[in-house]
């Protein structure tokens, strides 16, 4: 066999690995995921507050900003104590504290206060839409499981999709790897979700199939945002704490722009405590 020969079975026996990896991952973090946002209220906003201090903390090794405590301290802390106010049911004072650190870190981060605020704002929003989407105690839980859903279909139907047919690049200064097809085959399957929950008549057909598919979209951008931030950067993972996935960031950014999204829609059609009434109830 030559050199040449070689190189792509490598590639591929490491692709192998890498998706066994992928899988084996997921089939530990998601049944713990799902588990806690079935439980709600208090367990619930302790993983979403730890998953958000570690999505700011990874914004700023990517900004190279972790380095600095006046940036680390300060948003770490508003963070925190946000997610002790939305454990105790308090999303008014949680909005205070998170905008307290908000201007905290404008004040004293110096030339790289955008990076450092945007990080924080990021954060933060994944972490009270998140809450807010759960808050519902009669629709809540299905309203997270079908973004949870979509958001995980929408990657695993585009990785297989990308794959296997291949195709034209959907955007290769940003991501080189995706594809059109991926796009699409993400795009197919969310309607497939939102197709099981009608069936189930969790809520009606159509808003349901519009609201699948408009959540997916958002989160392949929010995935081709968090590469455009990487890119920027010069970095290829976030981290490498979750095996065959890179880090928090990495499998969490389709889901903070698809949860950000859900929870400013059923916001508008439910109020602050229907959030998930408002997503699931047509």
């Amino acid at each position: 066999m030559t050199e040449g020969e070689a190189a792509p079975a490598a590639v591929s026996e490491q692709g192998s690995r890498n998706l066994v990896m992928r899988v084996v991952a997921a089939l530990v973090l998601a049944p713990i995921a799902i588990a806690l946002a079935y439980v709600g209220g208090v367990a619930w906003a302790v993983l979403v507050t730890l998953a958000v201090i570690g999505l700011y903390v990874e914004w700023l090794m990517i900004t190279g900003l972790a380095g600095e405590a006046r940036v680390l301290v300060p948003g770490i802390a508003a963070l925190l104590f946000s997610g002790l106010c939305l454990m105790v049911g308090r999303i008014d004072a949680a909005l205070v504290v998170l905008a307290i650190g908000a201007v905290a870190l404008v004040v004293i981060s110096g030339e790289r206060r955008n990076w450092a605020t945007s990080g924080l704002l990021y954060a933060a929003a994944a972490e009270i839409a998140s809450v807010l989407v759960r808050l519902d105690a009669a629709k809540g839980f299905a309203a997270l499981l079908f973004v949870f859903l979509v958001v995980w279909v929408t990657d695993i139907g585009g990785y297989f999709a990308g794959r296997s047919i291949g195709g034209p690049k959907l955007w290769v200064r940003i991501s080189p790897k995706k594809t059109w097809a991926g796009a699409i085959g993400g795009f197919v399957a969310s309607l497939l979700v939102a197709a099981g929950f009608a069936a189930f008549e969790i809520g009606a057909t159509g808003p349901l199939l519009l609201l699948g598919a408009l959540l997916s979209v958002v989160s392949q951008l929010g995935d081709l945002f968090e590469s455009a931030v990487k890119r920027r950067f010069g970095v290829k993972d976030s981290s490498h704490i979750i095996p065959g996935h890179g880090g928090l960031l990495d499998r969490l950014d389709g889901f903070v722009a698809a949860v950000v999204v859900a929870a400013l829609f059923g916001f508008l059609r439910g109020g602050a405590d229907g959030v998930g009434r408002g997503l699931m109830v047509w």
